[in-house]
């Protein structure tokens, strides 16, 4: 069956979401250790989580990047999820969709949390035709993260590096059998209206389009 363009998939149960995240080990270690975020990480700035592991796989390097060695699968609940998508506001212009240029720069400067659809990845890191939600997070949204959705924090730094080194060794199949079991996810009826671009989609016009700076 082929693949919606914009669709969430992800590993998760009745009551919670797994995304994901990578930090520098200071950040990491302590967080995976006490299943919270240490209060070295700065609650004030923008987050990026991605439900896809490929995605962050292809984001960190595997986990080799400065900075992004810890990769974490954080566990929120389904109810702060839904919280940060519907207070969201896609991250670029688009005509014929927002109302008009101001009235969505206003809204990408109050909203509490943003939308980027990137292209998905395979197991070689390559794009595939189909897009992975990244959600940004900032203000009262990053605080309630960090606080209150977070229910569970794994390093997964080790499955990172295993899913890598099949990669590398030409057994995609093995890899393949590691992969965290992403899966169409369960999205209220409106939930996502205001950030998926119905096909045929309508012209995007690039403005200052946020590039995820934080793992």
């Amino acid at each position: 069956m082929e693949e919606p363009k914009y669709r969430i998939r992800a590993l998760h149960t009745p009551d919670t979401v797994t995304v994901y995240q990578a930090y520098p080990p200071a950040i990491g270690l302590p967080a995976a250790r006490d299943g919270r975020f240490p209060a070295a990480w700065k609650r004030d700035r923008m987050t990026w989580i991605k439900p896809s592991f490929l995605w962050m796989m292809y984001r960190s390097g595997w986990g080799t990047k400065e900075g992004q060695e810890t990769v974490l699968a954080v566990e929120i609940t389904r109810e702060g999820f839904a919280w940060a998508l519907r207070n969201a506001c896609l991250s670029h212009y688009v005509r014929g969709f927002h109302p008009d240029q101001a009235s969505w720069k206003r809204r990408l400067h109050e909203a509490p949390a943003r939308v980027q659809w990137d292209p998905e990845r395979d197991l070689r890191l390559r794009p595939l035709p189909y897009r992975s939600l990244q959600l940004g997070l900032s203000g009262e949204a990053s605080r309630a993260y960090a606080d209150e959705w977070t229910v569970a924090v794994t390093d997964v730094t080790a499955l990172a590096h295993e899913v890598h080194a099949l990669v590398r060794a030409g057994d995609t199949e093995a890899a393949g059998r590691l992969l965290p079991r992403e899966e169409p996810y369960p999205v209220p009826d409106g939930l996502l209206d205001h950030l998926v671009v119905q096909e045929p989609a309508t012209e995007t016009v690039k403005l200052k389009s946020p590039v995820p700076s934080t793992p």
